[in-house]
């Protein structure tokens, strides 16, 4: 349903995305990550026909969107980031007046538009002006908006910021939902969400796909290394350049808490015996000392992380994993 062949953008000498090739199938849900200035947005923009690509090509249900623009755009629905609205107008003023834009006829108008209000929750604001509602009532406008002409293609880029926790599961269900008519490609920087909403994955660092595949997948990549998670009641001096030296261990991050350590350790490897010796003989109070396999959030930041880009990643999924 949407394919992306070598796709580039250059702006002047800075290449923003490089040769980005990937596909969604009918009924799949794709997500799409990467860190900010990844060429995640850029990408997105490119796939909905906001942008056009310094080479490559853009095909939506088999039509070339850049060839056929107008029958490329009738199967596509697209929910930016940030959701462009007219203030002054109603909620219900401006879905009708989003559906003559789409082409729709008076009767698939006056069908879609009550269905789009309460699939997106809008049913008590719906003749309210759209300047005096919240943000997250915004964004539930912007995503009817986008479901309105009942596309089989959907982007969303970030369909859940702004909400509140009970939107959030009301808006996971109506994607899930959607996606049985359908296809979804997600964009979103809360990663739990991919794990619960998306089949596929495909990770973008510095303009170029670096790791595609499902959230199990690429975690398999990873259960023959293990991290291992330390906690020092206070800071130890020393403990991150003694622990990196430890049998086994082939990396040392600090954790976000003070006096944390995560050790990355190869294959096999469980340096936890040693790593209490160390501890005991400088005196060290030892507070958390746990294995644990890597999570996708692991997979994620060190895939993106520019100070390990260089280094091979020892992984099989289902691209190349370039890093």
């Amino acid at each position: 349903m949407i394919e992306a062949l070598e796709l580039t953008r250059r702006y002047g000498d800075k290449t923003a995305v490089d040769r980005v090739s990937f596909s969604v199938g009918e009924g799949e849900i794709v997500g799409i990550l990467g860190p900010n200035g990844a060429g995640k947005t850029t990408t997105i923009r490119m796939i909905t026909g906001f942008l056009p690509p310094t080479d490559g090509r853009v095909t939506v249900n088999g039509k070339d969107l850049f060839a056929e623009p107008a029958k490329a755009r009738r199967d596509l629905g697209y929910l930016p980031e940030n959701v462009a609205l007219y203030p002054e107008m109603r909620v219900s003023e401006y879905l009708a007046y989003r559906a003559r834009l789409e082409g729709m006829s008076g009767a698939e108008a006056k069908g879609g538009i009550p269905e789009a209000t309460r699939r997106c929750l809008l049913e008590e604001v719906s003749h309210q002006i759209i300047g005096t509602l919240s943000k997250g009532y915004r964004q539930r406008v912007g995503l009817a908006t986008a479901i309105l002409h009942r596309p089989k293609v959907l982007v969303l880029d970030e369909p859940t910021v702004g909400l509140d926790p009970k939107q959030i599961i009301k808006i996971r269900e109506l994607i899930r939902e959607l996606a049985v008519e359908s296809t979804l490609l997600l964009s979103t920087h809360i990663l739990p969400e991919v794990e619960l909403l998306c089949g596929r994955v495909v990770i973008i660092d510095r303009g170029r796909i670096v790791a595609e595949g499902s959230p199990e997948s690429l975690r398999e990549s990873w259960r023959g290394k293990t991290e291992v998670r330390v906690g020092f009641k206070e800071e130890a001096s020393g403990a991150e350049e003694i622990l990196g030296r430890l049998p086994g261990v082939v990396g040392v991050r600090p954790d976000a808490e003070p006096g944390g350590y995560l050790l990355e350790c190869a294959p096999a490897a469980d340096p936890r015996e040693e790593i209490f010796r160390a501890a005991v003989e400088r005196g060290w109070v030892l507070i958390e000392l746990a294995q644990r396999q890597a999570s996708l959030e692991d997979i994620f930041v060190r895939l993106t992380t520019r100070d390990v880009a260089e280094e091979p990643l020892e992984a099989s999924t289902d691209r190349e994993v370039v890093v």
